[in-house]
């Protein structure tokens, strides 16, 4: 089987959406003989911030040889990006074995109408190359909520981590803080122990107290008093933690708390045993990698890429556009899908940019590109509708001068399609 068919099988598996429930999914494991069983984890689940502590910590674990996987979602711009051991993605041609592997018994599955989605073949795929990798630890990133996503077929966890959470997926996960914290929630297990975001809103801190409670785990806050900023500019961030200088290539105050939340997991991994020196600290943080989150592609012209789309993620971009920077001339180019909530982003957005250029991901569920640019222009910004994603970016550049930053944001597919563009575009590496 070559990538490309695995690819399409693994599409082809988008028609059946998405189900809640773990049935389906324990039943494939079991039929491959539960390589999750064989495995260390630690859970991350959340609304915000999921990706960038996974990063964190899976390269502070990665510096400390240990051999580290790591499954996040969704992609930016390869599929491969989804699954990783010791910061190297699964190659094509082990994911083309693997589903070639697999697939027959998805087949089989559906002959008893046991319908596997594509997020829980994706899961079983990682489970089983990370098995067969004897991976020391793998840092497993919730796909949808927690209680019933995939990932929650494992045991309980060295540790489970609950990042920022706030209104997001509501047709799915309810429409109240507190229904999506238990929701997220769901991936704390008995007898485990739950590391916990240091600034959540007062009902949603008490759901996961009482969740962690009621399932006899020892509960973590992370303590933003544990780092001292030193700064933060549009490169990174500077951080003391225990006489250590910590450097983080993050930006925004969400990713300080981010990375006291990575610090605190990293504490309980020590405590479990687990051999992490401070110079691996400093070497995984100065080393993370997590692209399309306020990454900084290009210092000259200065261009940014984020793929913000809920309403606290667009927040924290328009404190760190307001920040960073300030006085300059700000052209963006924005594409959303048309289920996330469109009116709060550019609310959290109006008034940081000079013109606004609108394109439409390449995803069914995009808004247009038309529609996009009318919300902009009700807010009184200067916006059109493009269609063309190499001419949007050659006009957005255009338009920068000597002192001005282009903004590419609004949706992770619409980073992904664009990152490579611009990357070639400025002749970058």
């Amino acid at each position: 089987m070559t990538y490309e068919e695995a690819i399409n099988k693994i599409t082809s598996l988008l028609r059946f959406g998405m189900k809640p429930g773990l049935e389906r999914v324990e039943k494939l494991l079991e039929l491959l003989d539960n390589p999750q069983d064989k495995l260390k984890f630690v859970h991350v689940a959340g609304t915000n911030g999921k990706g960038s502590t996974c990063a964190l910590i899976s390269s502070v674990v990665r510096k400390s040889l240990y051999k580290t996987g790591l499954f996040t979602s969704p992609y930016v711009t390869d599929f491969c990006e989804r699954m990783q051991i010791n910061g190297e993605m699964i190659s094509h041609e082990d994911l083309a074995a693997l589903v070639e592997k697999t697939f027959p018994v998805v087949e089989q599955m559906a002959a008893n109408d046991e319908i596997i989605t594509e997020f829980e073949f994706i899961t079983a795929i990682a489970m089983q190359w990370f098995e067969q990798n004897d991976c020391d630890i793998v840092v497993l990133e919730v796909g949808l909520g927690g209680r019933l996503d995939a990932t929650n077929v494992i045991k309980t966890p060295l540790v489970s981590v609950i990042t920022s959470i706030s209104l997001d997926h509501t047709a799915v996960l309810g429409n109240t803080l507190e229904q999506i914290a238990y929701e997220k929630c769901g991936i704390i297990k008995e007898n485990g122990i739950t590391v916990c975001y240091p600034d959540q809103k007062p009902e949603v801190l008490e759901v996961i107290r009482n969740t962690a409670a009621a399932r006899h785990n020892q509960f973590i806050l992370a303590d933003i008093n544990s780092v001292t900023l030193l700064s933060m500019n549009i490169t990174g961030t500077g951080l003391e933690y225990n006489d250590l200088l910590v450097s983080l290539p993050f930006i925004g105050e969400h990713q300080v708390k981010n990375a006291v939340t990575a610090l605190a997991v990293i504490e309980v991994l020590k405590d479990e045993g687990y051999d992490i020196a401070d110079h691996s600290i400093e070497a995984g943080f100065s080393s993370a990698s997590f692209p399309a989150r306020l990454e900084l592609i290009s210092s000259d012209p200065l261009v940014l890429l984020d793929g913000a789309h809920n309403p606290d993620g667009t927040a924290a971009l328009a404190d760190a556009v307001r920040k960073y920077l300030a006085g300059k001339k700000v052209v963006a180019i924005m594409g959303m899908l048309a289920d996330k909530d469109v009116a709060s982003a550019t609310r959290n957005l109006a008034g940081l940019f000079s013109h606004v250029i609108t394109l439409a991901p390449a995803n069914p569920r995009a808004m247009s590109a038309e529609a996009l640019a009318a919300h902009w222009t009700s807010l009184g910004t200067s916006a059109e509708a493009m269609v063309d994603a190499d001419a949007a970016l050659e006009k957005a550049l255009g338009m920068l001068g000597s002192d001005g930053a282009l903004l590419i944001c609004g949706s992770l597919y619409l980073a992904g399609e664009l990152r490579p563009l611009i990357l070639n575009l400025l002749h970058i590496k």
